[in-house]
């Protein structure tokens, strides 16, 4: 962090003296001080780094108000001594509280300032001061290393292929990218190549000439045409028919495409970033996916974390969604601390996307007022209510026990019944992914079945999206059945 700004604030005189010593040595301007008064002025992002000493309960209380002021605050390096203490009175997020050693040593030192300047507020996305985007909201390992690829690919042209889960956040980190980039200032163009039909997929990506097609009564620009000079984000290119998957590559190597209908090429001069939730080598093998394609879209990977996987930015999305709401005049809601850990336990295999259509429920339901885990919806609770002992939690705090521990047993129960958490395991193993598959599939068939085919219905049995069941269907060859 050479030329970084570090706030040390202790009341022992001596210590604090020499922490400043060493900053200085490896090039950081630190500012040293036993009063929290002092910093009252500034914002809490203004540091690269707080480091955080022997404090009386006052001058304490008086800090951790100060950090809290905003949520993109300055990571807290505490020392040793004092670090399961300030964790306990802080409600901070574990994450971004470092402990450091005491006596301090050197190297340490060093390593946690590098730690403190990856996850500094100049990297966590926009403020008030202009700051442009920087992907996904969070603060855990995670979703640290996805703003650290977005850094280093968006001053390049380079292609990125961003995978994970459905509604894990893929176009977030699309168009963090695009505004971090030089074309920050052309159009960013987003198309879903999975919700387009396929043979009117052609014309949506390269635009038609006049009396192109029945119907073509103009002609109209497609999405590379909209998108020159800036950014074209082909969302679920893994749905996208190898028919077209042949032209994309021609466009991508020779960056020239042709109107349906016209008999000329014309030049395009776009950024390609490409996005699915399916695995891609998978279908190479199964024939669905041109490898060449894959190739020429995945040079420079990035990969989403499932929600599942970094709980511990769950309170700051839940932050994040509800001012979002609020700004968008679709009111507002407030998360007990109860509802926060029930939601700790939940397993979210729809992600942000679940969550934020939660948050939005929630607030038509709860306008303005507290949600606690009885006004949870009965599937957010069930494995609160499935384990051996009542859980409660006073903050939004991580647990006292390892963050890297795996989660109890119990833990795992389904949302349905807890008779799930005693499933055994057979001898020679089972495989996972399938085995999930088969319950779903299980489950979509029966809901299709109550609903008489009608997908909508069938959505609302599964309390799922029905464009969410429809890329089901899709996947699981249900399309004929439903139909029917």
């Amino acid at each position: 962090m050479s030329e970084g700004r570090v706030l040390v604030i202790d009341a022992d005189e001596e210590r604090s003296q020499a922490l400043r010593t060493v900053l200085e040595f490896v090039h950081c301007r630190a500012q040293v001080t036993d009063r929290p008064s002092d910093i009252a002025a500034t914002s809490p992002r203004d540091w690269d780094a707080v480091i955080l000493g022997k404090l009386a309960a006052d001058p304490l209380a008086e800090l951790l108000h100060w950090l809290r002021r905003d949520r993109l605050h300055a990571p807290l390096l505490v020392l040793q001594p004092y670090y399961d203490a300030v964790l306990d009175l802080s409600g901070l997020d574990r994450s971004a509280c470092l402990q450091l050693d005491t006596p301090v040593r050197y190297a340490q030192l060093s390593e946690l300032l590098r730690r403190a300047g990856q996850m500094s507020p100049a990297d966590a996305g926009a403020s008030g001061s202009g700051r442009r985007s920087l992907g996904p909201t969070g603060n855990s390992a995670a979703v640290r290393r996805v703003r650290r690829l977005i850094e280093q690919v968006a001053g390049f042209d380079t292609t990125v292929l961003i995978t994970g889960e459905s509604g894990t956040g893929k176009e977030v980190v699309a168009r963090a990218i695009h505004e971090r980039s030089n074309r920050a200032r052309q159009p960013f163009v987003a198309v879903n190549c999975g919700a387009i039909p396929h043979e009117l997929l052609e014309s949506e990506l390269f635009g038609h000439e006049k009396g192109a097609f029945t119907g073509a009564i103009t002609a109209r620009k497609g999405r590379f045409e909209m998108a020159d000079g800036g950014t074209l984000f082909l969302d679920e290119i893994g749905d996208m028919p190898l028919s077209m998957q042949v032209k994309i590559l021609r466009v991508l190597q020779e960056r020239t495409f042709e109107r349906v209908g016209a008999n000329r090429s014309s030049q395009c001069d776009v950024r390609i970033i490409a996005a699915t939730h399916r695995n891609l080598e998978d279908a190479i093998v199964k024939g669905s996916f041109r490898e060449d394609l894959y190739y020429r879209l995945n040079v420079f990977p990035i990969e989403m974390p499932p929600l599942r996987e970094r709980l511990e930015d769950l309170p700051l999305l839940i932050e994040d969604l509800i001012q979002a709401l609020e700004r968008s005049g679709h009111g507002s809601v407030r998360l007990a601390a109860d509802a926060v850990h029930a939601l700790r336990a939940y397993h979210w295999p729809g992600n942000v996307r679940e969550l934020s259509n939660l948050i939005e429920r929630l607030a038509v339901l709860h306008p303005g007022a507290s949600v606690g885990v009885a006004d949870l919806p009965p599937r957010y609770r069930a494995r609160i209510e499935c384990a051996p002992r009542a859980a409660t939690a006073d903050s939004w705090d991580e647990p006292e026990s390892d963050p890297e521990a795996p989660l109890p047993v119990h833990s795992f129960a389904t949302p349905a019944t807890c008779a799930a958490a005693h499933v055994e395991l057979p001898p020679g193993g089972v495989n996972l992914k399938d085995h999930i598959e088969t319950i779903e599939l299980a489950l979509i068939r029966q809901a299709l079945q109550q609903a008489g085919g009608v997908v909508a219905h069938a959505a609302k049995l599964l309390s799922t999206r029905r464009t969410t069941l429809v890329e089901k269907l899709r996947k699981y060859g249900l399309s004929r059945e439903v139909a029917a």
